[in-house]
C-alpha cells in the first residue's frame, strides 16, 4: 500500500498575547500537517453506502470512528452524545458488521469496566462471551490501554467526538 502524502494547511491567526501588548505586530502563522487515512475513508464509504444499515446505527458507527486508538469511551458517553440510550449503543456494537475497522472494542462499561457480555468477533455467541472480553482487553492493550487489577481501563473516558459524528 503506498504511503499517503501529507497535506499542509497554513492559517494566519492573531496571537492574543502579542496583539494586546503591541497591536502593530503581524499575526502569527500556524501550520498543521495531516495525513489522509485511506482505510478510514474506505470504512466511512462502506458505512455511508451500506444498503440495509439503519440511520441510528450508521450514526453510532461513524461517531465511534472518531475515538482514537489507545483511547476508550463508554456506552453512556456515546449515547449521551448521540441522544440515544446506552442499550441502543450496545445493540449496535453487538451487530457491528464493520469490526474491527469500526472499533467496538473501544466501548466499555461505566468507569472503564470491561463487560462480560462482549462476545467479540464473527461467530461468537453468548457461550463465548468471556473469551470475547479477553479479546477486547487484548485489542485495547495492543493499542496502549492499561488495566488495573479489577479490570478497569486506565485514563479518562473519551468524549471529544468530533468530525463524522
Amino acid at each position: 500500500m503506498p504511503t499517503p502524502k501529507p497535506t499542509t494547511k497554513t492559517t494566519k491567526a492573531p496571537n492574543p498575547k502579542t496583539q494586546a501588548q503591541t497591536p502593530s505586530l503581524a499575526p502569527t502563522t500556524t501550520t498543521t500537517t495531516t495525513t489522509s487515512n485511506p482505510t478510514r475513508n474506505k470504512t466511512l464509504h462502506r458505512i455511508r453506502t451500506h444498503p440495509t444499515l439503519p440511520p441510528h446505527r450508521r450514526n453510532i458507527y461513524m461517531t465511534l470512528l472518531t475515538v482514537p486508538a489507545g483511547r476508550w469511551t463508554t456506552y453512556a458517553a456515546l449515547a449521551r452524545h448521540l441522544g440515544t440510550s446506552p442499550r441502543a449503543v450496545g445493540a449496535a456494537m453487538r451487530l457491528n458488521p464493520f469490526a474491527p475497522e469500526v472499533p467496538c472494542h473501544r466501548v466499555l462499561g461505566g468507569g472503564g469496566r470491561l463487560l462480560v457480555g462482549y462476545s467479540g468477533g464473527p461467530g461468537a455467541g453468548a457461550g463465548r462471551a468471556r473469551d470475547g472480553v479477553g479479546m477486547k482487553r487484548r485489542l485495547l492493550e495492543e493499542e496502549g490501554v492499561v488495566f488495573d487489577g479489577e479490570g478497569r481501563a486506565g485514563g479518562v473516558c473519551y468524549v471529544d467526538f468530533g468530525e463524522g459524528s
